[in-house]
């Protein structure tokens, strides 16, 4: 069984219903459903998903216009995509109908409110019946029923984002085309953006470290300062949490607590946490951790030496690594908002190379390891510069 068929529930069970395993998903909404996100999917996603969702894809980006509170914008532009933007209820149905195309029973508008660990099953009880399956998938976002009844333990970080969309019909995309903004300065400790999409923008801004007091008046005052919404009547948000990763929560230690498994239960996407601690990206890593579920699911039914804990140990070795670096990066960016501001100014090679994170061809190991030595290596030309001649 999946519960909740966004990306992450859809493509667990695409991968366990094409393997020939019988695979019931519970989704206690209706598809296609309108879903409050930022819709960037990095283009790393040709990597794990088919062609098909490109079907979808309202907008290709290749740069970012950087600003500080509206101010200093520059723009880092590339030849090649780094991103593609989607809307979520057009993405999630595609990937809820392939499942069903490959075999997944769907029940639509059914939402699961009990669960009961037993010796070989897990007992489901939802508001029209009761199941049992040999494997739960936890697939049902940030505030995961899931989670809340089997991984009671679990108490891990949700930040406060805000999101509105207003249509701009034929008119050019703002900030350009084929383009985003990020503006550091909007928050105290996050950032905030203008996505395009088909004849539309999504605007948003969401806090990454610490508490924010008000998040409805830290959007007003970006909607109000940003010049490139001054002709714009912004729609009231709406508020969503942002389910970020965090190294001290997950515990990473030499033999860490296990956090995704649970008897027979699984967690994955949103459900588990898997969103990027220092942008939020959370589509990519939901796709990738159903895969990877599946994976460990279809492996237990053929190998008996095998466990479900291999999904999180995959999961530990692939995601987390890469998370830990994400979450050292965002620390620094969002304690010192207008220093890194400018020192991404002034070190654009850095953001290409993160663009290649984004892509796929960068790790943020391989990225960090990288910045560091391009910022040193400027900072002793500037030791030189600033040395008198001996």
């Amino acid at each position: 069984m999946v519960i909740g068929m966004g990306p992450a529930g859809a493509t667990a069970a695409y991968e366990l219903s094409r393997a020939g395993l019988a695979v019931l998903g519970l989704e206690k909404q209706l598809h296609p459903r309108y879903k409050v996100c930022g819709g960037g999917l990095s283009l790393r996603i040709d990597r794990i998903l088919e062609s098909d969702f490109k079907s979808v894809v309202e907008h290709t980006i290749y740069g970012v216009q950087f600003t500080y509170r509206g101010e200093e914008p520059f723009l880092i532009e590339s030849s090649q995509p780094i991103a593609y933007m989607v809307m979520r209820d057009r993405f999630d149905h595609l990937l809820v109908e392939k499942a069903r195309r490959a075999g997944t029973e769907v029940h639509e508008g059914e939402q699961a409110l009990a669960f009961r660990q037993l010796s070989d099953a897990i007992e489901v009880t939802t508001d029209r019946g009761r199941y049992r399956a040999k494997v739960l998938i936890g697939a049902d976002g940030a505030n995961s029923v899931v989670a809340q009844r089997l991984f009671p333990a679990r108490r891990l970080r949700r930040m406060p984002t805000l999101e509105s969309e207003i249509g701009i019909g034929m008119m050019p995309p703002y900030p350009g085309e084929g383009k985003v903004l990020i503006d550091l300065g909007a928050t105290a400790k996050g950032y905030a953006w203008i996505f395009p999409k088909h004849q539309r923008l999504s605007i948003g801004v969401a806090e990454f470290r610490g508490k924010t007091t008000s998040p409805k008046q830290i959007f007003d005052r970006f909607v109000r300062e940003e010049k490139g919404l001054a002709s714009f009547t912004v729609p009231h948000p709406a508020g969503h949490p942002l389910p970020l990763f965090s190294p001290r929560a997950v515990g990473l230690m030499e033999q860490p607590p296990f956090a995704l498994v649970c008897g027979r239960a699984l967690l994955v996407g949103d459900a588990g946490h898997l969103v990027d601690p220092l942008f939020g990206e959370g589509i990519y890593y939901a796709v990738r951790s159903g895969q990877i579920a599946a994976a460990s699911v279809l492996g237990t039914f053929h190998d008996r030496r095998r466990s479900l804990m291999d999904y999180e140990l995959a999961v530990r070795r692939e995601i987390y690594p890469e998370f830990r670096i994400a979450s050292r990066i965002a620390r620094i960016v969002y304690s010192f908002p207008k220093l890194c501001h400018r020192l991404m100014h002034r070190y654009q090679e850095v953001i290409n190379l993160y663009y290649d994170v984004l892509r796929g061809r960068h790790t943020y190991h391989s990225f960090f390891h990288e910045a560091k030595g391009i910022v040193k290596s400027s900072f002793r030309e500037l030791l030189r510069e600033a040395l008198p001649f001996r």
